[in-house]
């Protein structure tokens, strides 16, 4: 691969971007009217307009992207996460152009894009699954028997779901029943697919998910676990590396199950396969066949650039020892910063009129804006990542408090209060991190 292109924007490009000029490789950013300015599309060799702001009509036009990578002369893709990451269709027209696809198979994109046939694929793979329905559930009739069979309370979940959309808790027949009707036409109209399965609903569990590197010759390395368990509307807040509340039992069969799962597939570049877990129990939960936003604390407790690496499996590059046996080291926490009221989750769009960041060992920066820029509406309003890594646990948390006390973003509101209030809370100290842990939080503040 000679030229990359990039199909995506903020500190994800700007990442991707840093890799590949590390390796020598041209760069090829896009962009919509909104991200003219952007700071990944100065640093990019070349930049290609590729529509309006909302990004079913920019960063969603597969086709358009595909064409803008053969006119800028790139040989290959890399899609970010997010977007058009995980869709099989983008991957295909990327292949069937004679592009290099930075990630897996398009076969594998939609195997693990559809909840229900993944959970078939985990289950027959011998990976431990929620109990619930192996398979689509076509009925309110064969919802309600699914969760009679398994007993309430349950989770609805959108098989092509994703970011909470359609997941709803019934604790009896009539919730369920309500839930099925809702929920079905809702995601029928985010994804075109109405799909539902069920699932028990386990109570706040550990939200622990597994990051793999794959290469072309059969090699499938374990890069430990993240713990992602503080999430708000079932999005991430907070995330660490290694999990506080794995003992070394289920941590080494949780990296075996993943392993397992990832060798079977035939699974090639990166990805996580999440679980939850619950005691000394775990279930699988999803497989992402794409970089996570996350990724940055598994690189800075195992050395591995995983960037680079899916760069360098994409050309045919095998595994290296190193990456084989990596082994984690220290602890890393990120924190993901958000344009929002940090008590009602809305975003706040606006211009940011003055930026000022930490520095100090072991702080690292994944951003993508500067100051003056504006945080539109037409995108997540994550703007950065701030990740600190330190030797144990309660080294990096007091790091990491540190810093966001010294970050300054003025001009839009942002959530570090909610991440100073978590760094500072005595649950968060004590490692008792659970799905349910933002929530427990506000309630206590309100009591």
């Amino acid at each position: 691969m000679k030229t990359v292109l990039v199909a995506n924007r903020g500190e994800i490009a700007r990442r991707i971007l840093r890799a590949c000029r590390q390796m020598g490789m041209g760069t090829v950013a896009i962009y919509s009217d909104a991200d003219a300015g952007a700071l990944y599309v100065q640093e990019a060799d070349q930049a290609v307009r590729i529509g309006p702001p909302p990004v079913a009509q920019s960063y969603l036009q597969a086709a358009s992207i595909v064409q803008a990578a053969k006119e800028a002369g790139a040989d290959a893709i890399h899609p970010g996460y997010g977007l058009l990451s995980e869709n099989a269709e983008f991957a295909r027209l990327c292949v069937e152009a004679g592009l290099t696809f930075i990630g897996p198979t398009p076969e594998a994109i939609r195997q693990m894009g559809s909840k229900v046939e993944a959970r078939a694929f985990a289950k027959a793979a011998g990976v431990p699954i929620v109990p619930g329905s192996v398979g689509a559930v076509a009925t309110v009739s064969d919802a309600v028997a699914v969760a009679q069979s398994i007993g309430y309370p349950v989770m609805l979940k959108a098989s092509a779901g994703g970011g909470g959309i359609g997941m709803t808790v019934a604790k009896d027949d009539g919730e369920l029943e309500q839930a099925f009707v809702t929920s079905s036409k809702r995601v029928a109209a985010y994804f075109g697919d109405s799909t539902m399965y069920v699932e028990k609903y386990i109570e706040n569990p550990r939200h622990i998910e597994i990051q793999i590197l794959a290469d072309q010759h059969g090699h499938v390395a374990s890069l430990g676990e993240r713990e992602c368990s503080i999430q708000r509307r079932h999005q991430k807040v907070v995330e660490e590396a290694p999990s506080p509340g794995l003992n070394e039992e289920t941590r080494t069969a949780m990296g075996q199950a993943a392993v397992r799962l990832a060798s079977t597939l035939g699974y090639v570049g990166a990805g996580t396969v999440e679980f939850i877990a619950s005691g000394k129990e775990f279930y699988f939960l999803e497989m992402n066949t794409r970089l996570q936003v996350e990724h940055p604390i598994t690189e800075e407790v195992t050395s591995v650039d995983i960037v680079q690496w899916q760069l360098r499996i994409a050309q045919g590059e095998a595994l290296s020892d190193d990456v084989m046996n990596a082994r984690v080291r220290g602890h890393a926490i990120e924190c993901r910063l958000c344009a929002e009221d940090p008590v009602r989750f809305l975003p706040s769009p606006g211009t940011i009129s003055a930026l000022e960041l930490p520095v100090g060992d072991g702080i690292r920066h994944e951003i993508g804006v500067q100051a003056g820029d504006v945080i539109t509406p037409y995108y997540d309003p994550m703007f950065a990542k701030l990740i600190v890594y330190g030797k144990t646990r309660d080294e990096a948390r007091r790091k990491m408090l540190e810093a966001l006390e010294g970050y300054v973003v003025s001009g839009v509101k942002t959530n570090l209060p909610l991440l100073i209030t978590i760094m500072n809370s005595q649950a968060f100290v004590q490692g008792q991190t659970h799905t349910g842990f933002i929530a427990a939080l506000q309630a206590q503040a309100s009591s």
